[in-house]
C-alpha cells in the first residue's frame, strides 16, 4: 500500500486521489473493488464514446451521436460486488458485453475455485458461504452445483482416452460402496475403479464407473470397456475373490495371471473363527508366511501355516489351503514388485480418499453426481500420480512386459527338505513369540 505522507508535493492530484481512495476504502479489499470499479467504468465511457462515432479526446461536434446519462449496474466479479455506471446513448444502445462476460461472477477463474471446493469435499452450502468472502453474496447452492458442471467435460475425456499407446504389465481393481439416490429412494451404489501400471512406471487411473451391484455382467462390461480403451496384454490382475469379478477378469484378460490379495485371503480365514484368542493365534500363524521373500520358502511356510490351523480351526484351515495359487501368484513376478503386486493397497488407499471426500455429501442425488464428484477427485490423484514418483522402475517392467504372457509358476516353487526343515523352524519362533506375548 502506498504511504501518502511519502507522496511530495510535485504530485498533488495522485495525492488527491490516493488519500480519497484512502478515506473511502475501509479495507484493501474495498480499495481493490473501488479501483476495479473506476478503471472498467472508464473503459465503458471511451467506449461509449467510440460508439457515438469520435475517438476518445475529439470535439463533441464531431459525433453522429450522444451520451445520455448512465444507468447503474452491480456486477459481482471475484474480488467482490463493483457498483458500476453504464453509459446510455441518446439513439440506440451500448452494452459492454465484452467486459461482462469477462468479468462476471461466472468467469472460470471462480467456476473452476468452485468446482475445486466441491470436489475437495466441500457441501454446498459450505461453498455458498466461502464465495460470499470473496464478496458473491448470491451465489445459491443450486448455483454452485450448476458450476460444479465444468467437471463434466474434464471426466468425459478421462473416460474416454485411449490407452492403446501405453502397455500395462498389472491392473488393480476393487469397488466401494456410496449411498446414491436412484428412483426416488437411496441405495447402495458401487463404484468401480481400476488402477494399472504402465510401461512408464507410474501409477494411472484407467477407468470407473457406477453400477448398481458388483455383479458379473457389471464387472465384465467394465472390464470390455477397458480393453476396448487399449487395457490389454495384462500380465497380472490383482483383486479380491467376488465370484463375478474373477469370471471376468478370466474370460476378458485370459492371458492375465490372477493374484488374490493376501490381505483378503487373511480377512477371509480370520472370517472362519469364532473368538478373540483363537483369532490372534491365526494371525500369529500367518504373519512369517509373507516376511520372506524365497518363493521356496514362502510356499513352505504357506504349507506350516495350514497344518498349524489345521489343529485349532479346520474351516480355516481349508480356506487358506484353497487359496495357495492364487494367494501366491506375485512369487512368478519380479522380487521388487511383489509386495505392491500381492495386496490391493494401492485401491484400498484409493477407497479411503473417495471416503473421506464424500462425508459431506452423505446421500449422492444422483449417479450423475457420484460420477462428476468422484471422477473429479481420480482426474486430481491421477494428476499428482503422473508427475510424482515411479511406482515401478522401467527397467524392472521390461522383462514383465516382454514375456509373450504371464504364467503362474508357483508349482515350480516346490520346497526341499532342508526349506522345509527351516519354515518349520521359522514358524516355532513365530508361535513362541506368540505364547510369550499371550
Amino acid at each position: 500500500m502506498v504511504n501518502p505522507n511519502r507522496i511530495t508535493h510535485d504530485t498533488p492530484e495522485l495525492r488527491d486521489v490516493l488519500l480519497g481512495f484512502l478515506e473511502s476504502a475501509s479495507s484493501l479489499c474495498d480499495m481493490m473493488n473501488t479501483t476495479m470499479a473506476a478503471v472498467l467504468n472508464e473503459i465503458m465511457s471511451i467506449q461509449a464514446d467510440e460508439a457515438c462515432g469520435a475517438r476518445y479526446g475529439e470535439r463533441s461536434d464531431a459525433r453522429v451521436n450522444s451520451r445520455n446519462g448512465y444507468r447503474k449496474r452491480e456486477l459481482g466479479t471475484t474480488v467482490g460486488t463493483l457498483p458500476l455506471m453504464v453509459p446510455k446513448l441518446r439513439s440506440g444502445s451500448y452494452f459492454p458485453t465484452d467486459l461482462f462476460e469477462r468479468w462476471s461472477r461466472t468467469d472460470r477463474a471462480l467456476a473452476a475455485a468452485v468446482a475445486e471446493m466441491y470436489v475437495t469435499g466441500t457441501s454446498t452450502r459450505k461453498v455458498e458461504k466461502v464465495a460470499a468472502k470473496f464478496g458473491v453474496e448470491s451465489l445459491s447452492k443450486d448455483q454452485v452445483s450448476r458450476l460444479c458442471a465444468v467437471i463434466d467435460g474434464e471426466v468425459d475425456a478421462f473416460l474416454a482416452k485411449d490407452w492403446s499407446g501405453m502397455r500395462f504389465a498389472y491392473l488393480f481393481l476393487d469397488a466401494t460402496y456410496v449411498s446414491c439416490r436412484v428412483g426416488g429412494r437411496v441405495r447402495k451404489e458401487a463404484f468401480i475403479t481400476a488402477i494399472g501400471v504402465g510401461d512408464d512406471g507410474r501409477k494411472h487411473f484407467v477407468g470407473f464407473t457406477c453400477a448398481n451391484a458388483e455383479s458379473y455382467a457389471s464387472w465384465r462390461g467394465f472390464l470390455q470397456g477397458l480393453e476396448e480403451r487399449g487395457v490389454r496384454n495384462v500380465r497380472l490382475v490383482t483383486s479380491d475373490a467376488h465370484d463375478g469379478l474373477v469370471r471376468a477378469i478370466g474370460e476378458v484378460y485370459p492371458e492375465a495371471t490372477w493374484q488374490r490379495c493376501i490381505v483378503h485371503v487373511k480377512r477371509d480365514v480370520l472370517a472362519k473363527i469364532d473368538g478373540a484368542e483363537g483369532q490372534r493365534r491365526a494371525r500369529a500363524v500367518m504373519a512369517p508366511v509373507f516376511k520372506e521373500s524365497d518363493p521356496a520358502l514362502v510356499r513352505a511356510l504357506y504349507h506350516e501355516a495350514v497344518r498349524e490351523l489345521e489343529g485349532f480351526a479346520p474351516a480355516a484351515a481349508r480356506v487358506l489351503e484353497d487359496a495357495e495359487v492364487d494367494a501366491l501368484a506375485h512369487l512368478s513376478f519380479p522380487r521388487e514388485h511383489r509386495v505392491k503386486i500381492r495386496t490391493n493397497n494401492v485401491q484400498e488407499r484409493m477407497n479411503c480418499e473417495l471416503k473421506r471426500r464424500t462425508k459431506v455429501v452423505q446421500a449422492f442425488p444422483s449417479t450423475d453426481s457420484v460420477m462428476r464428484l468422484l471422477g473429479g477427485i481420480i482426474d486430481e490423484v491421477n494428476a499428482d500420480w503422473e508427475s510424482g514418483r515411479l511406482f515401478m522402475s522401467k527397467e524392472s517392467l521390461a522383462p514383465v512386459l516382454a514375456a509373450e504372457r504371464a504364467e503362474n509358476r508357483i508349482g515350480e516353487f516346490e520346497p526341499d527338505g532342508e526349506v522345509q526343515s527351516n519354515a518349520r523352524v521359522i514358524m516355532m519362533v513365530a508361535l513362541d513369540e506368540y505364547t510369550k506375548a499371550a
